[in-house]
């Protein structure tokens, strides 16, 4: 990271007083042999050896002075719309995860480097550039224990993004076409314990569990289904059972921790999510995406392939998400009846190994597509208002007013326009 003298010298470098304009006629006076250099720059305004620079050739006419630019500014367009685009739809980015997606950006122009993380200058500089487009917004801070309450605000401005883009995009009567994709827990193990209850994308095992293992499901307001994708915990089990015996299309993946990330929701979104979901477009999935981000990849390929993402707000999964609210119960009920776990089925860990889980978890998922599973996550999608839409379901005594919370010293970037309503928000910037 640069010293604070290097970066005070930065801010107070002289500005250049002349003009690409000036510099250009004082070169063609120079050519066309009517003047000499010094003649030329006296007249002009411009330095004499910078317009030396270019009548001899060394420095090409409209080129920019400085160091070069590490990322062309096609591809600095190209994140600024992201970062906007991300802003919009739920995920605004803090600085360090756009210097994360820069430095990815330079990394794949620059594929020799095996080592480059862009720093604090850049980041400086690319604020100074872009300070017309983007500004630094205080993020607020969390309200501990997301079961007490959360921001009424919060609440307030997703849905009134989400019907924004129901209307923008024709989706409001097509609940085939509006996914929910969550993420629960399993601990196994042959010894029950009290253990908290699973929650969004990156949740973390408890403490002194043998093994921990994730799923990842994905399901229509119509009651379809993406095939699930489920994640061990440190390594697969060993054969291939675990594969010949789970769901239909399932899609298997391991973390150390048993739980999704940025790198297996990316192979998800991808490899799985594209390839089963229905080819009628445009699609809208709306998940948690605080705990796992999405990387440039996935929004990149989302916007090709005309599926809208939606960020629930931070800590209102509980409240808002309809797996959640509905086929997970369901699932974890019947998953404990499946292992003769009397005990209650959010809570216990389940004795059954690595291998056996997937067989065990077909037949609970089973359970889930049936006439009456579809009919609860059809249920799920309404008690949180989702579809239909109706904001008037959310339970206002579990909600925080405005100024329940103080802002923090951290910062997101959001557009640089003030924006009163979200149909402002809809219509500027480059649109989805």
């Amino acid at each position: 990271m640069p010293s604070r003298n290097h970066l005070d010298k930065i801010g107070r470098k002289k500005k250049k007083k002349w003009t690409e304009d000036a510099m250009e006629r004082a070169l063609i006076e120079v050519k066309s042999g009517r003047s000499t250099v010094r003649q030329a720059a006296k007249e002009f305004g411009v330095p004499k050896s910078s317009l030396g620079d270019r009548v001899s050739g060394r420095v090409t006419p409209g080129s920019r002075s400085g160091p070069a630019q590490l990322i062309a500014s096609a591809d600095e367009e190209l994140l600024v719309e992201f970062s906007l685009y991300m802003s919009k739809h739920g995920f605004p980015l803090t600085k360090q995860q756009v210097v994360s997606f820069a430095t990815s950006i330079y990394k794949r122009q620059n594929q020799r480097m095996v080592f480059c993380k862009l720093g604090q200058t850049w980041w400086l500089n690319f604020r100074k550039r872009q300070e017309n487009n983007i500004t630094i917004q205080p993020t607020e801070n969390a309200v501990r224990g997301r079961t007490v309450c959360v921001r009424k605000e919060a609440v307030d401005q997703f849905f009134c993004l989400f019907s924004t883009l129901l209307d923008k995009h024709g989706l409001r009567d097509k609940p085939h076409q509006i996914y929910n994709c969550n993420e629960t827990g399993f601990q196994l193990g042959r010894k029950r314990v009290a253990l908290p209850k699973s929650g969004s994308p990156g949740c973390k095992p408890a403490p002194g569990s043998r093994d921990h293992i994730s799923v990842l499901a994905c399901f229509s307001a119509a009651g379809e289904d993406i095939p699930p994708s489920i994640i061990y915990s440190k390594a697969y089990p060993g054969g291939v059972c675990y594969k010949t015996q789970g769901p239909p299309n399932a899609r298997y993946g391991w973390s150390d921790s048993g739980c999704i990330n940025s790198d297996l929701f990316k192979k998800w979104f991808l490899k799985h999510f594209l390839c089963h979901a229905p080819k009628v477009r445009p699609l809208l999935l709306i998940f948690d995406g605080h705990k796992a981000p999405v990387s440039l990849e996935v929004v990149e390929s989302a916007r090709k392939d005309d599926v809208i993402l939606l960020c629930l707000p931070p800590h209102c999964s509980h409240i808002l998400q309809p797996l959640d609210a509905g086929p997970f119960q369901v699932l974890k009920q019947r998953f404990a009846s499946l292992v003769g776990d009397q005990g209650c089925a959010a809570d216990a860990q389940y004795a059954i190994s690595k291998k056996e889980f997937s067989g065990v978890f077909k037949r609970a998922y089973e359970a889930v597509k049936e006439e009456d599973g579809v009919r609860i996550v059809k249920e799920g999608f309404r008690k949180c208002g989702i579809y239909p839409l109706n904001h008037s379901v959310v339970d206002d005594g579990h909600l925080l007013p405005s100024h329940g919370s103080s802002a923090s010293a951290g910062g997101s970037l959001m557009p640089a326009q003030r924006i009163n309503s979200v149909e402002e928000l809809a219509a500027a910037g480059p649109s989805t």
